[in-house]
């Protein structure tokens, strides 16, 4: 199977430089990252690419069985490792990227020899002393309204991911972006996403770490970046002032520089 056309895999940035792969949420493709692609890829190489099922990927190449779980996004990720012979790359997940990223360390540690999270979250469903920021009935409404009518979802739900409702083009971007997802691929990707437990996996995370969070984000509040930190030793914890679950886009100046920042540190 060819990877880079299956996954739409992009390379940029100085040949033989310390490579960041970026990897996108739910509803998204690599085109979230276009702010912040620029100033990453004057001092590093930069690998972009969509999950199957998203952006420009080969939809063909989707099944509900391998992707119903995070464990088949990590998959590609370490797929696209393999294809382009990564080592010790630097994996720059949003939201639900984040885990999928600690996955695919944990299955390829050869492959990826940092994490920076992004406005991550291991869970979204408050659990006694845990707050994800959602009841179960919160979940349970979500994605009976995003199976009920999608496109009717994505506009009301978008805005809200989005926050900054001073800048209404940000919300309308996202909104684009998850109407552009075929709805069936979107309600899998949704399952997997708002109901996967992987506090766990934090446990076993040994690799340097940036976890980026917003002082307001409607998703993953500022408690889930306090549990995410706490929970990986030795990571690092940056409170971005920024609003929203998307900061790549409504602030991309301060994230490229908390990412940056993070990657001097490691040498």
């Amino acid at each position: 199977m060819d990877i880079r056309r299956r996954n739409n895999v992009d390379v940029t940035g100085p040949e033989g430089a310390p490579v960041l792969l970026l990897a996108h949420g739910f509803g998204c493709d690599q085109n979230m990252w276009r702010l912040v692609v620029p100033a990453l890829a004057k001092r590093y190489r930069v690998v972009l690419f969509d999950y199957v099922g998203s952006g420009g990927s080969d939809l063909a190449a989707w099944s509900e069985e391998r992707y119903s779980s995070l464990e088949g996004y990590a998959g590609d990720v370490v797929d696209v490792c393999e294809e382009l012979d990564l080592r010790q790359a630097v994996f720059v997940g949003h939201s639900v990227s984040a885990m999928v990223g600690v996955l695919a360390a944990q299955a390829a540690p050869e492959r990826i020899g940092a994490l920076v999270m992004v406005t991550p979250s291991p869970c979204y469903l408050d659990d006694e002393d845990y707050r994800g920021g959602f009841s179960t009935e919160d979940i349970d409404e979500l994605l009976a309204s995003l199976e009920a009518n999608y496109l009717g979802w994505s506009s009301a739900m978008a805005p809200v991911i989005m926050g900054n409702p001073e800048r209404p083009e940000l919300g309308q971007e996202l909104t684009n972006s998850f109407c552009a997802t075929d709805p069936d691929i979107a309600r899998v990707f949704a399952r997997t996403t708002f109901l996967t437990d992987s506090r766990d996996d934090l446990k076993g995370v040994s690799v340097p770490t940036l976890v980026l969070e917003c002082e307001q984000d409607a998703i993953a509040p500022r408690e889930v970046g306090a549990y995410v930190h706490a929970a990986i030793p030795g990571s690092r914890l940056v409170t971005l002032d920024a609003t929203g679950h998307c900061p790549q886009l409504s602030a991309p100046e301060a994230t490229t520089g908390a990412i940056l920042g993070f990657l001097e540190s490691l040498t």
